[in-house]
């Protein structure tokens, strides 16, 4: 059995022995329950981690011609929105 402390705001640290053997990693949904004088908690749904595959094709430019990442300037980029 492990032993955690609550925070201020309620909040608890899962010990990360715990955490692996669940499976529960950052995004996991957890249900909370009371039972009696025992709160049960389930791993309600995990979230399977992104690859940056699934993420190609999502952002399209939709100025003419081909602008590489090398070419954006980001100081002007905020100038632009500033502007507006």
């Amino acid at each position: 059995m492990s032993t955690v402390t609550v925070s201020d705001k309620g909040q608890v640290v899962i010990p990360a022995d715990i955490r692996r053997q669940l499976g529960i990693t950052p995004g996991c949904q957890l249900d909370f329950s009371l039972e009696g004088n025992t709160m049960r908690v389930e791993v309600r749904r995990r979230i399977q981690p992104a690859r940056i595959e699934d993420g190609y094709g999502m952002l399209v430019c939709k100025q003419p011609g081909e602008r590489r990442l090398s070419e954006f300037d980001v100081a002007q980029a905020m100038r632009e929105v500033e502007s507006r």
